[in-house]
């Protein structure tokens, strides 16, 4: 039996394989690799915590965290104490085991993960101060040092330190709807930002042996806990900045007596910490519209920097609804101020600097700062807060709720260059933006950086436009980001990207999602269509936590335009826009076709062929007349327009027609990866022009190259791609036709 099996197989494999042999050969299967596909793979998918429209959804919650906070400054020896209630409301529908709070300072602490994860190389060539601090001196005692945990009845809780995060230990969960207030004691000494490094600290001045101090991440801080992360607890390295909750806080500082602070808040006890005169100065500044007033003047400002008093003072602030707290200290700061109209509010812009920095701080900071809450709430929503403060800190620019720091001061001579001034300007700006984005529309830094910078200097290259005109924006014209998106892929990574992982953290974090705003804005939805769909995100998410999808779904909900080509392309891979000319034919109307041409069977439409007569158009090079006639025919032999259309229309249906005397066809390629809209600009003999713009669904079927005909009267000079520079096309070589021809450096 076993042998009769195999016989029986033998015949029937044969059968298989001639069959096989015979069979034609087929193309393998293939997954949908089309641009335009919606981006199911890459969006989370919408719940009740977050619609598919992009907005927040029914069950969205967010918790919040309550701060009472006393500090007190050492100014001698640059160290700060301080002791906080936390109040913590568990608003989410999850039962809460323990939970986290960020320790920011302890990045500093002498080997830590931070440190030990960078890479490290001999510098050959040292500045002497460089050489001691990296091989000379011992490691300087940085970092927070916990003194006390207690929860509301005073005894000590559990907790465990693991780097930059703490984890407090309940005894029993925290369930929706509860509340839980604890305690923590702590100092730590302050950093010289400047020789250290660091998002604040202080700056020395040796001249006169005062301080500037910047105080930030300076207090234990709640993290956030939502539908997304869970605990975002993620390691703070460096790049990646604050994930925060909003809340309340009530913050006393103490500081030596002649101390000028500014801080986040409201200032609740300004007749005990001002002079009478001075109070009067900041009440004038409340109905100063049109230009500062001083408060603390230069003058003062010196006299005290010389006391080094003994004495202290309290100052004391409250803030609502904020996500974090910022305290700019010095005896050396200048103070003025003025009012800003915000929709049916009075708003205060303020400036606090050293005379290190007049004259150019003087007259340009707090105008800088009235204008950025002016521009941003045009483009985004009312500023909400009372106040903003620009610090004058040199080598900073760092953001908190209503006050940053920034760089830009003149030199010693009191002399500004433009680069500096216009390097100052932007500075604040951006700085002054951020109060919008992350600290309203309060999106999660430490996983995307982009969120917070990209849409935040997208704004500032806007306000900037709005300041002057002719402003050198760095970033948000598309042009300035062509050296990035053409360089080497080893070194690009999507913005899609953890902050930690980035090469090129200014291009991809900050100039690359700025430039695709802009594109979006000028070329792919225009102004008005972009403008609502931007706003109504701002909107949607003010004092809320949105993440990527909930932009991206927004920004087409509110348009009605389809955008997951473009978001796909441009935030989650390292594709590069490169649209050229490939090949122009020009055609002319014959009467004298050849005989392949005649014999064209005209498409097929719904009711059978076409019917004629027919208008037959010949290239150019006579390639389709000549090759049916012995002897070639010249172009000027064949009947021009006009002679065919006084045969063919009557005189009523002339006066309703085109006369085109010329006809084009144009082919264009993508050499590029990504889709972009092609911007065309024809240029005529008699120098006038035509200006097309084709959308990015010419490309919507995977083709690699699109054809457009032009039907014109006058001849056509040239044919131009993108004239302006607005979709970052990385190689302008292949843009025009005829091809321009570009002279090397050396010629």
């Amino acid at each position: 039996m076993k042998k009769l099996s195999l016989l029986l197989l033998f015949p029937a494999m044969l059968v298989a394989q001639e069959k096989a042999a015979t069979a034609p050969v087929r193309q393998q299967g293939k997954y949908d690799t089309n641009k335009f596909s919606q981006m199911y793979d890459l969006l989370a998918t919408p719940n009740m915590f977050r619609t598919a429209s992009g907005a927040p959804g029914p069950a969205y919650y967010q918790q919040q965290a309550d701060y009472k906070i006393d500090i007190e400054l050492d100014d001698k020896n640059s160290k700060l104490s301080g002791s906080e209630t936390i109040t913590y409301s568990n608003n989410s529908p999850d039962s809460l085991e323990y939970l986290w709070v960020q320790l920011d300072q302890n990045q500093a602490k002498a080997n830590t993960q931070t440190s030990l994860a960078e890479s490290d190389k001999i510098s050959q060539v040292l500045p002497l101060d460089g050489f001691s601090s990296k091989y000379l001196k011992k490691d300087l005692e940085r970092g927070f040092n916990i003194e006390q945990v207690k929860d509301a009845k005073g005894n000590a809780m559990s907790y465990t330190i693991n780097e930059t995060m703490m984890r407090i230990n309940l005894t029993s969960p925290l369930k929706p709807g509860e509340k839980i207030s604890f305690s923590v004691k702590w100092s730590y000494n302050i950093n010289n930002y400047r020789k250290e490094g660091g998002r604040s600290g202080y700056e020395a001045f040796e001249k006169d042996g005062n301080k500037l101090y910047v105080i930030a991440q300076f207090y234990p801080r709640m993290a956030v806990y939502n539908d997304v992360e869970g605990w975002q607890n993620m390691q703070f390295w460096g790049s990646g900045e604050f994930a925060l909750p909003f809340g309340n806080f009530d913050v006393n500082i103490t500081v030596p007596a002649d101390h000028v602070i500014d801080a986040t808040g409201e200032l609740m006890n300004r007749s005990e910490v001002f002079t009478a005169e001075q109070v009067k100065r900041y009440e004038q500044a409340q109905k100063s519209f049109d230009k500062p007033v001083v408060i603390v003047t230069q003058a003062e400002a010196e006299a005290a920097e010389k006391g080094f008093s003994e004495k202290k003072k309290t100052w004391k602030f409250s803030a609502k609804n904020v996500r974090d707290f910022g305290i700019a200290s010095s005896r050396k700061f200048i103070y003025d101020a003025m009012a800003v109209k915000i929709g049916n509010r009075t708003v205060m812009a303020e400036s606090v600097y050293p005379k290190e920095s007049n004259p150019l701080w003087g007259e340009t900071s707090t105008m800088v700062v009235a204008h950025t809450l002016k521009s941003y709430s045009a483009h985004t929503f009312d500023y909400p807060y009372p106040k903003a403060v620009s610090v004058s800190a040199e080598d900073q620019g760092m953001e908190y709720p209503m006050i940053c720091w920034n760089y830009g001061r003149p030199d010693e001579n009191g002399v500004t260059s433009k680069e500096v001034k216009n390097g100052m300007i932007g500075v604040v700006i951006h700085e002054v933006g951020h109060t919008f984005f992350p600290m309203i529309v309060n999106s999660d830094e430490r996983q995307w950086t982009w969120m917070d910078e990209g849409l935040n200097s997208f704004l500032e290259y806007l306000a900037e436009q709005e300041w002057d005109s002719n402003f050198p924006s760095r970033r948000g014209p598309a042009k300035n980001i062509v050296p990035y998106m053409s360089g080497d892929q080893k070194f690009l990574e999507p913005i899609m990207s953890n902050s930690e992982t980035i090469h090129q953290f200014g291009n991809n974090a900050y100039g690359k999602p700025a430039t695709g705003l802009n594109i979006l804005r000028e070329v792919v939805m225009g102004r008005e269509l972009f403008d609502h769909a931007f706003k109504t995100y701002a909107n949607r998410w003010k004092f809320k936590h949105p993440t990527p999808e909930d932009f991206f779904r927004t920004m087409e909900d509110a348009s009605a335009v389809d955008l997951d080509w473009f978001f796909r392309g441009w935030f989650y891979s390292t594709d590069f826009v490169d649209i050229g000319i490939k090949e122009v034919k020009q055609y002319y109307v014959s009467e004298n076709p050849t005989t392949d041409l005649k014999n064209v069977k005209v498409r097929k439409g719904r009711f059978g062929f076409e019917k004629g007569p027919f208008v037959y158009l010949v290239a150019g090079d006579n390639t389709e007349v000549s090759a049916s006639s012995k002897k070639a025919l010249k172009i000027e032999d064949i009947k021009p327009l006009a002679d065919y259309v006084n045969q063919t229309f009557t005189a009523e249906e002339k006066a309703s027609i085109k006369s085109p005397k010329y006809f084009y066809e144009v082919e264009f390629n993508k050499p590029g990866g990504m889709i972009m809209p092609i911007l065309v600009e024809i240029t005529y003999e008699d120098g006038s022009k035509d200006n097309y713009k084709y959308p990015a669904q010419i490309w919507r079927k995977g083709n690699e190259s699109a054809r457009k005909v032009y039907a014109t009267t006058k001849a056509i000079k040239s044919i131009q791609i993108d004239p302006r520079l607005l979709t970052a096309d990385i190689d302008v070589t292949n843009n025009a036709w005829p091809k321009v021809e570009t002279k090397s450096k050396f010629d």
